[in-house]
């Protein structure tokens, strides 16, 4: 009887500007791949504390930077769930004092989607990932959404948030994660709508399916590089 081959998972970065469309792209993703094919790990429930973030000269705290986010557990929740250990997270409730965080329990799966602003930032992250998808839509477009989600899943008055966008989201963009654009594998657009660009993606994901995969799956590994605090220049 021939040996099984151990299975590496195959592992997709999704990135994309402030309301691009990312978590409803996800959403749709998982709804359309079979149960407990894939994973998703989110930056956003990576963020440090408060008392941790850095402050813009107004004294406003600034979340759009990549010191913003917990980059040493990011990654190496990242190793884990490669080397088939599940992984607990708590939800990241964008400081709502009406929502109670609550656990993340993400398990194992032959796909591992790495989701957020600044995995292409990361040298870390962006050297794991087998593919890398860009969400890609208009300012404009972005803004108005940003605007709508932020005031009714978050709670921010419309000035907070143009002044964040003004401020803090559009300067980080174009710094940390516009630049990696043209070298993405997928350029998914999304100024009204991202069927097609859904559409591709999820049969790229099913060929890399392993046969019976939640019978097979064995996952690969990852070997854990020097993990830094600092910016990464890329």
């Amino acid at each position: 009887m021939k040996a099984q081959q151990p299975f590496k998972p195959y592992i997709i970065g999704i990135a994309g500007g402030s309301a691009s469309g990312k978590t409803s792209f996800l959403r749709d993703i998982k709804s359309q791949m079979p149960k407990g094919s894939v994973c998703i790990i989110s930056q956003d429930n990576y963020y440090k504390p408060l008392e941790e973030q850095e402050k813009d000269r107004n004294g406003v705290v600034n979340f759009d930077l990549p010191g913003s986010i917990n980059r040493v557990t990011f990654y190496r929740d990242l190793i884990n769930i490669n080397n088939g250990k599940e992984i607990t997270i708590k939800e990241y409730t964008f400081n709502n004092k009406n929502k109670t965080p609550g656990k993340i329990v993400v398990k194992p799966a032959p796909i591992i989607i790495m989701e957020g602003l600044f995995i292409f930032h990361y040298e870390e992250i962006r050297k794991s990932l087998d593919l890398r998808v860009y969400i890609d839509a208009r300012e404009n477009v972005k803004l108005e959404r940003r605007i709508k989600r932020d005031s009714k899943e978050r709670g921010y008055p419309e000035n907070e948030i143009k002044y964040q966008w003004d401020n803090h989201v559009m300067p980080s963009y174009k710094k940390y994660l516009r630049p990696y654009r043209d070298d993405s594998h997928i350029i998914i657009t999304n100024n009204s709508h991202y069927k097609k660009g859904l559409e591709v993606l999820v049969n790229h994901m099913k060929s890399h399916l392993p046969d019976n995969y939640s019978s097979r799956f064995i996952t690969g590994k990852i070997t854990p590089g020097e993990i830094v605090e600092h910016e990464v220049k890329s």
